[in-house]
């Protein structure tokens, strides 16, 4: 699988160039509609991540829950302190959704047979090849820097200012690998997400499909379906988005390894500490890609009537 992965890189690129006419639009259209969701579900964001960087090792738990870190959150910095990091994310949505189904498309044409179809191994491979390659391009710097500005405003004096003068910092003080912190476990949390994700669309899709590739899927029903492919992703993979985060914060230095963050978390917290954050997380991370899958399902649509 990974000789065949690699293979697919090189025939990708050229691919991504020689469709751009047909790539652009879709791809743009669902980086809009990324930041759009983000601004509405971002709290969930917020709240999981500092659910899971409490009570980590050496210090006192300072929430007791989704309610309490809502609570004091909005008491000491008030409402819009639900959104700091926010920026980060807009940022990076464009670029996020050009690299995810940009690859996951061209790696389909690449893998799909001669009825345009895939095989489940195949389904696994193209959602596994986008998230390495969302992982690698967009993900990684996007979400440590996002982290370190919530782990920031956890301290008793919060030193960035903004976006521009928190990566200055991030920069200065850890050099350019300070934006690629936890770039191991966001490859593995992100290939397994998407590779999820994208297989339980495509299988379901079939599903409805019945075998006949020209009926169309109604945008609610692709929605459903976005939702359980987001909500079968929360749980097969959030214990390595715990370690994600926890190697992306500014405590980051405490752990040799993301092996010796998994080896010290389950010693010091337990095994249920590997799921903190499941539930804000699974009410973002449903509708993020049911709004997703859904509005690229639209544009793609439209799309293909304007440049069949």
């Amino acid at each position: 699988m990974a000789l065949q992965f690699f293979g697919l890189l090189r025939p990708l690129k050229a691919r991504l160039f020689l469709n751009k006419t047909s790539l652009i639009t879709p791809i743009n259209a669902c980086g809009i509609t990324g930041g759009i969701e983000i601004c509405i579900t971002y709290p969930t964001e917020y709240v999981k991540t500092q659910l899971q960087l409490d009570g980590k090792a050496g210090a006192g738990k300072e929430y007791t829950g989704i309610a309490d870190c809502v609570t004091k959150t909005v008491k000491t910095r008030g409402f819009l302190g639900l959104y700091r990091g926010l920026s980060v994310l807009v940022y990076g949505s464009i670029p996020k959704s050009a690299v995810r189904f940009g690859a996951f498309e061209s790696v389909k044409n690449q893998l799909v047979d001669a009825d345009g179809k895939l095989n489940p191994q195949r389904r696994l491979l193209a959602g596994l090849c986008a998230g390495v390659c969302e992982a690698i391009f967009a993900v990684t710097p996007m979400e440590t820097v996002k982290v370190k500005f919530i782990n920031d405003q956890r301290s008793a004096n919060p030193r960035f200012r903004g976006f521009f003068h928190g990566v200055r910092m991030i920069v200065k003080e850890h050099g350019f690998k300070g934006v690629y912190q936890g770039v191991v476990p966001t490859i593995l949390k992100q290939g397994s997400n998407q590779a999820i994700r994208f297989f339980v669309m495509e299988t379901l899709k079939d599903w409805y499909k019945g075998g006949d590739n020209t009926k169309s899927v109604p945008k609610m029903v692709v929605g459903a379906f976005g939702a359980v492919a987001g909500a079968a992703s929360v749980f097969g993979n959030t214990p390595i988005d715990v370690i994600k985060t926890r190697m992306q914060g500014l405590e980051a230095s405490k752990y040799k390894s993301s092996v010796d963050c998994v080896i010290q978390v389950w010693k010091k917290e337990g095994p249920t500490a590997f799921y903190k954050g499941t539930i804000p997380r699974l009410g973002r991370v449903c509708l993020d890609v049911a709004i997703t899958f859904m509005i690229y399902d639209s544009f793609m649509e439209l799309f293909n009537k304007v440049w069949p």
